[in-house]
């Protein structure tokens, strides 16, 4: 019996399968020194254990987006590892705080197939949820990616599209028990603003840029566990090294801190899309805009709907072009809730 295991292929999917993924990770303060060393992450709620405990919390959370890429990492073997793209996200929840010390695992259901007209690849649905040592689900979200046939006369599956919400109600997200902003502290925080200070369409260029360090990506991408191949092996892609569209999400929310400082924490992903690749030695720039602003009902938070889109240096707030395609500048175009002081 052969001892390698090649991946999961197109055809080795199907709807109801569920994947219990390999290798529980514990986290520790570790993840959270190196997650700030590879991106300018510095929001005070995951920095500082003072300013976390003066906003009802018992102590600094790890990093929404760490939590995320470790939960993500344990599922590429199992669903990307023979990926071609990482297409996009939904219905994304933080539904619980990581603290250093946890537990995480990753289990994935496949919710939906198509193959492509070309026969060669096909798109995989799957809803993965992260859970800690007491089984609890700390976050959860849907992604979709377009995955190789083994062998293309293998027979397509039946189409299923899954039907899923393209955007969170705020009733949908969860504030974590006691995270209480009414004495927030703007000025440890870095920035004055408050949720009332923003308007809907209103947008903001960030104005730092960061380029792509070949070392750091690969730093990350194996801090995370991830082994899809097409971050590793160049034989795969000759033209450069693709970057883990993770590792863009994470700086390009780590540059957002200018001018949105006290969005302190992703509770929502309702969408994102990788539009473009992204290689070693690109320089990206960030840019947000307001979608929307809601009340949630636990004392002094706000949750504040996000576009955060990262580029290669276009022009700020350029999307897509005359024909609705993203420019080919754009990499990344995420729609996200935070948490943010009223």
């Amino acid at each position: 019996m052969a001892k390698i295991d090649p991946g999961r292929f197109f055809e080795d999917y199907a709807i109801g399968q569920v994947i219990e993924h390999a290798v529980p990770r514990t986290v520790s303060g570790g993840e959270r020194a190196l997650y700030h060393a590879l991106y300018p992450a510095r929001h005070a709620l995951y920095s500082s254990d003072l300013f976390a405990q003066s906003c009802g919390l018992p102590a600094a959370p790890i990093d929404d987006l760490a939590a995320f890429h470790v939960v993500f990492g344990k599922t590429v073997p199992d669903v990307s590892l023979n990926a071609v793209a990482n297409l996009g996200y939904a219905e994304g929840r933080w539904l619980k705080p990581v603290w250093p010390g946890d537990t995480l695992r990753s289990t994935s259901e496949v919710i939906g197939l198509k193959q492509n007209s070309n026969g060669k690849t096909g798109v995989v649905w799957v809803r993965t949820r992260g859970l800690n040592q007491r089984d609890e689900v700390v976050l959860e979200y849907c992604r979709w990616v377009m995955v190789r046939k083994r062998d293309i006369s293998a027979p397509a599956p039946e189409t299923v599209v899954p039907d899923l919400k393209t955007v969170l109600d705020p009733a949908d997200l969860t504030v974590p028990q006691g995270l209480d902003f009414t004495g927030y502290d703007f000025t440890l925080a870095g920035e004055p603003h408050r949720m009332a200070d923003y308007e809907v369409g209103e947008t903001i260029d960030h104005v730092d840029g960061v380029t792509i360090e070949e070392a750091e990506h690969m730093m990350a991408t194996r801090l995370w566990q991830n082994t899809a191949k097409v971050h590793f092996d160049l034989t795969f892609r000759p033209e450069g090294r693709l970057i883990y569209g993770g590792h863009v999400i994470s700086m390009a929310r780590a540059l957002s801190f200018n001018g949105l400082a006290n969005a302190q924490m992703i509770v929502g992903l309702n969408g994102g899309a990788h539009a473009n690749p992204c290689f070693a030695g690109d320089t990206v720039k960030a840019w947000s805009e307001v979608l929307d602003k809601a009340e949630t009902g636990a004392p002094g938070v706000g949750a504040i709907r996000l576009r955060l889109v990262a580029t290669t240096g276009g022009a700020p707030f350029a999307l897509r072009g005359e024909d609705g395609k993203y420019g080919p500048d754009v990499l990344l175009d995420l729609d996200y809730w935070a948490l943010m002081p009223l």
